[in-house]
C-alpha cells in the first residue's frame, strides 16, 4: 500500500506493537465525538478520542473492487457520549464516521482504515449496533431527471434557485400550544394566508428538537387559531417556549411556481406531457380521419 504512514508500517514490522482503534463520529448538525479501544484518551486532528464511552467495532472488511464495505459498530449507550435520545431523534441518521488504526504511543502514526457513513441503526437492552456503509454505497443511488409533471427540485435547493430567507417566505414563531409533537397551534401568523406553509418545513431552532426539521402537512384555520400540523411527530420532545421558523411549501405544480414563487424560469416539470388516458385512448370513430392533430 503506497500511501500507508510509512512510520506504523515500520512499527508493525518490529512485531512488538503498541496500536490500538479510535473513531470520529460526525454526526450533520457539527457535532463530532471520538472514541478509542485504548485504556487511555488520545487527541488528534483536532478530536479528542475517549477511552470510556463503551465503542467498539468488528473486523473491517474492505475490498479493492465497487462492492460496499461493510463493518459494524457496536457499543453502550452514555449519557456523556451517545445518548438514546440522540438516536431516537434521528441526530446520528447518515452521520460521518472515520477509523484509524494508531499507534497510541506516537499518534503521528496512525492510517485510516475506514470512512463512511452510519446506515441502519439499533438500540437494544442500553447498548446500540450500528451498520457502517463504504465511500461507494453513493453509488447505490439512482440519479438523472425523472420526466414528470410536477416539478422535480426540491424548494430552495440549488436547481429550484429561489432563496427560502426572502422576505414573506419564512416566519420565525415561538411554540405556544403543540399536541403529541405533531400539531402545532397559533394565536396568529402575520400576513400569510390559510395553506400557506402546506408542504412546507418547520425547522426546530432550540430545545431538545433544536436542529430537526419536521414536514407540513395541513395549513388551516380553527376558529381563532393557525394550525400547522406535521405529516409525523417530531423526533424529540417540543415545549412551549422552544423557537422554531416555519417555511413556505410548493405543491411543485406549475401554477405554484409561477404564482407564488415568481421562478418559473426554474421550473422542472413537464407540465404538458400526455397523460395515460390520452396515450389508450381509441382512434376516433367519426369525423375526418387526416392523420392531424386530435385537437
Amino acid at each position: 500500500m503506497s500511501d500507508f504512514n510509512a512510520a506504523l508500517k515500520a512499527h508493525l514490522e518490529t512485531g512488538v506493537t503498541t496500536t490500538c482503534n479510535c473513531w470520529a463520529l460526525s454526526r450533520r448538525d457539527g457535532v463530532v465525538l471520538g472514541f478509542t479501544d485504548h485504556d487511555g484518551p488520545l487527541s488528534f486532528a483536532g478530536i479528542n478520542f475517549k477511552a470510556d464511552a463503551g465503542m467498539n467495532a468488528l473486523a473491517l472488511q474492505q475490498t479493492t473492487g465497487l462492492s460496499i464495505d461493510n463493518t459494524e459498530a457496536l457499543g453502550a449507550l452514555s449519557s456523556t457520549a451517545i445518548r438514546e435520545e440522540d438516536i431516537e431523534a434521528g441526530r446520528y441518521d447518515g452521520a460521518e464516521i472515520r477509523s484509524w488504526l494508531v499507534n497510541w504511543q506516537d499518534v503521528s502514526q496512525r492510517q485510516m482504515q475506514f470512512r463512511g457513513t452510519i446506515g441502519e441503526l439499533r438500540r437494544r437492552d442500553g447498548s446500540f449496533e450500528a451498520e457502517l456503509r463504504g465511500l461507494t454505497e453513493a453509488l447505490n443511488k439512482p440519479i438523472g431527471r425523472v420526466y414528470q409533471r410536477p416539478c422535480g427540485a426540491v424548494l430552495g435547493d440549488k436547481a429550484c434557485g429561489f432563496d427560502l430567507n426572502t422576505t414573506g417566505f419564512f416566519e420565525l414563531r415561538v411554540v405556544e400550544a403543540v399536541e403529541n409533537r405533531q400539531v402545532f397551534r397559533f394565536s396568529t401568523l402575520s400576513g400569510t394566508p390559510r395553506g400557506w406553509f402546506n408542504h412546507g418545513r418547520l425547522v426546530m431552532l432550540d430545545g431538545d428538537a433544536q436542529g430537526l426539521i419536521g414536514l407540513i402537512k395541513r395549513d388551516v384555520i380553527d376558529g381563532s387559531e393557525r394550525v400547522i400540523e406535521l405529516w409525523q411527530s417530531m423526533r424529540a420532545n417540543v415545549v412551549p417556549g422552544n423557537q422554531l421558523r416555519l417555511e413556505a411549501g410548493c405543491s411543485k405544480r406549475m401554477q405554484t411556481c409561477k404564482k407564488k414563487f415568481d421562478n418559473l424560469v426554474n421550473f422542472r416539470g413537464f407540465p404538458d406531457l400526455p397523460g395515460d388516458d390520452w396515450s389508450i385512448a381509441a382512434p376516433r370513430q367519426s369525423g375526418v380521419l387526416s392523420g392531424g392533430s386530435r385537437r
